[in-house]
């Protein structure tokens, strides 16, 4: 497990670890427990292309759902796209395991057997644990019709490095203004350049560097790469770019799949 310090400090024992397992889904572990973000498990090469190059996902996980889902307690779905909450996540998840989601979604969710549905409207504690809802746009233009709503959100605890997970969505004003109102210590951005219909609907390159220069404090992780056949940035090619652009590899860190991270929080 890659050991990262936000800035380690020896007073402050608490460490959150975060593993990325494909696309968008992560588990974190906080507080002592376990939370599920985005759950995608679908094998490869099983679901519908979106471009035509290839079915997708593209790779298997790097664990099997059981596995993954073992000794998980929160289950955060960010929206409704299938990379994002599958046909088999659907099915294999837990049904009594708290689920927060994004308002307008809890309906269907709940219709898939899910019992405890919480839409994250602004707020939520849980454990100690506190949730904020952030805004996102999947896209700008006519394309956000066709993706529909999406949300990121804050997590803080103490203790713990503060985290903004961005989620699908560019980096656009609102999200230019999370960052300098909330100054995060972690920031979790996917950067694969997805494009929907020739418009950039997620982070690319040169936004991830652009989040890099306005969080200069911060350590930014890189995820949603190389899944899916929407995709228009590498791993390489991202890490090649932010190198070019004078980002650090210890600020930009770009994950692969099934890699774990401890993550320290900054000294108070």
């Amino acid at each position: 497990m890659k050991r990262v310090g936000v800035s380690v400090s020896a007073e402050r024992g608490m460490m959150m670890k975060l593993r990325l397992l494909r696309n968008a889904t992560l588990r974190l572990d906080i507080q002592g427990k376990t939370i599920l973000i985005d759950p995608f498990f679908a094998p490869k090469g099983s679901r519908p292309s979106f471009t035509g190059r290839a079915p997708n996902p593209l790779v298997d996980l790097p664990a099997t759902p059981e596995e993954i889902l073992d000794g998980v307690e929160l289950v955060i779905v960010s929206h409704l796209h299938a990379d994002h909450f599958d046909p088999v996540a659907q099915s294999l998840v837990p049904k009594h395991l708290p689920l927060i989601c994004q308002p307008g979604d809890e309906d269907t969710i709940r219709s898939h057997g899910f019992r405890d549905v919480t839409p994250l409207a602004d707020i939520i504690d849980w454990h100690g644990i506190r949730f904020e809802r952030r805004e996102g746009s999947h896209g700008l233009g006519p394309v956000v019709q066709k993706m529909g709503s999406v949300m990121g959100f804050s997590i803080t605890a103490n203790n713990e490095p503060s985290l903004y997970w961005a989620g699908d969505t560019v980096l656009y004003p609102a999200v230019e203004a999370i960052i300098a109102t909330t100054m995060p210590e972690i920031i979790i951005i996917h950067s694969c350049g997805a494009r929907w219909d020739g418009d950039l609907v997620t982070m690319d390159a040169a936004e991830a560097v652009a989040t890099c220069r306005l969080a200069p404090a911060s350590v930014v992780i890189a995820t949603h790469m190389e899944s899916l056949d929407h995709a228009t940035v590498s791993r390489d090619e991202l890490r090649r770019y932010s190198t070019e652009q004078g980002v650090s590899p210890q600020q930009l860190l770009i994950p692969q799949d099934g890699e774990a991270l401890q993550l320290t929080a900054r000294p108070a």
